[in-house]
């Protein structure tokens, strides 16, 4: 979202970025193209840690973030800089009802892909029923690609599995026929049909993804370099000792290995990946987060591996030396790897990770997915295949080059009469447009 509001900055719109207290207080952001305010969950001190438990805090956030939404338009009318829209995580669909109170145009921002929303859609208007029955696979959807069990979101797939987190996604839903536009950080060109399939849900649909620094990408913002809120420290030492590493490493020889900033891996796992990254016998870098370092081989020291905490993630993806990237399949990361075009190696954990599984091996057809076993564990024999397959495979060429073709897709779809840039334009006339005949 932040990076949305980079994109409506630089074409003079004056925007600002509300974040709860706890967050800002946190990371403490600094203005710049953008302003800075904040609402409230109810737990500005500690977060969502603060909370009993899932339903506690998002009760709780409903409540006292409708309350200081309100305060907080109030307080920019009043100061003589009005709001003239609100654009609203699709996760909190109380927003809404806020920024229609006041006359405003409202738009829901939907941070996951036009399939994984629909399949959501298709939960909440009954055309998927919960539990699937056995026999009934695969799951036939329109606009969708056939659907093994293992291809669902995990909360449609096990829906026992976090029920509160399932109802929130379903929630998304109910009333956004009120809203003015969907904003969905896709691109069109990566989501054709699902797009006009997404489309018809009832708002104006615009695709304005993909949301990663200018730097990245088109270039447009040669300062836009990074996503400013950095869930994770990056020690200057660490990230400088990194390139250095990658540049002594030759073009297309490294993976990068990452799963994200939630994902946590078993201690059995960890070390099924760490013999399978050996055995492949490639350079890798591998991000390990400190709260999951104790989890590594006792003594491990790969002598072709660099093993690190964190990373300026684009930066890494964008070194020549990267072959390939051993992920979750995030969102984030997905869209960051198809623009930047590098392969990869999808071994999803759970949300929509699983359909974009899907999507990166049998859909855009840029890498593989690792195979399961009965026990849960992708055994270290897989993990070596799958590198092997993606990195120097009869397929690696072919991977390759449809990676290299959906970053170029991406980086059109940002360029002047591209998809998302289009779609960015008419969301900004659109307001503009309201705002007049108000």
């Amino acid at each position: 979202m932040l990076q949305f509001c980079k994109s409506l900055a630089s074409k003079g719109v004056t925007t600002t970025v509300a974040v709860t207290a706890f967050i800002f207080n946190t990371f403490k952001p600094h203005d710049g193209s953008i302003h800075w305010d904040t609402i409230s969950d109810g737990f500005d001190d500690g977060g969502f840690a603060a909370a009993t438990g899932i339903e506690h805090y998002l009760e709780t956030f409903k409540a006292a973030g409708s309350r200081t939404l309100t305060e907080l338009i109030q307080r920019h009318r009043d100061s003589g800089r009005p709001i003239d829209a609100i654009v609203y995580d699709a996760l909190m669909p109380w927003a809404l009802d806020v920024a229609k109170g006041f006359g405003l145009v409202a738009a829901t921002f939907f941070t996951m892909p036009c399939s994984v929303n629909l399949i959501y859609y298709y939960v909440d208007k009954g055309l998927l029923r919960l539990p699937v029955a056995e026999g009934s696979y695969p799951v036939c959807l329109p606009s969708l690609p056939p659907l093994m069990p293992p291809d669902m979101p995990s909360f449609i797939y096990v829906p026992d599995s976090y029920p509160q987190y399932l109802y929130l996604l379903l929630n998304q839903m109910p009333n956004i026929q009120g809203a003015d536009y969907i904003l969905v950080n896709s691109v069109r060109e990566f989501e054709p049909l699902e797009t006009d399939e997404m489309s018809k849900i009832g708002p104006k649909l615009l695709t304005i993804g993909p949301t990663i620094p200018s730097f990245y990408i088109d270039k447009n913002n040669v300062n836009d370099k990074k996503y400013e809120l950095d869930l994770f420290k990056i020690e200057p030492k660490e990230a400088s000792s990194t390139r250095t590493w990658l540049k002594t490493k030759p073009k297309g020889s490294v993976i990068y290995v990452s799963f994200g900033s939630m994902a946590k891996l078993n201690t059995t796992q960890m070390a099924e990946l760490a013999a399978g990254l050996i055995e492949s016998n490639y350079y890798f870098i591998w991000v390990v987060r400190a709260s999951e370092e104790e989890k590594l081989p006792k003594g491990f020291a790969p002598e072709k591996g660099l093993i690190i905490r964190w990373s300026s993630q684009l930066e890494v993806l964008s070194s020549e030396a990267i072959g390939s990237f051993f992920t979750h399949s995030g969102w984030n990361s997905t869209l960051e790897s198809l623009c930047l075009g590098v392969p990869m190696v999808a071994m999803p954990q759970w949300t929509d990770q699983p359909t974009t599984g899907k999507y990166v091996a049998d859909v855009w057809k840029v890498g593989v997915r690792v195979k399961v076993g009965e026990d849960g564990i992708v055994r270290k024999e897989e993990i070596k295949a799958c590198i092997e397959a993606v990195m120097e495979g009869d397929r690696a060429i072919e991977f390759k080059q449809n990676a290299l073709k959906w970053k170029q897709l991406g980086l059109e779809a940002l360029q002047q009469g591209g998809s998302s840039s289009n779609h960015i334009e008419e969301f900004i006339a659109g307001v503009m447009d309201k705002i007049a005949v108000v």
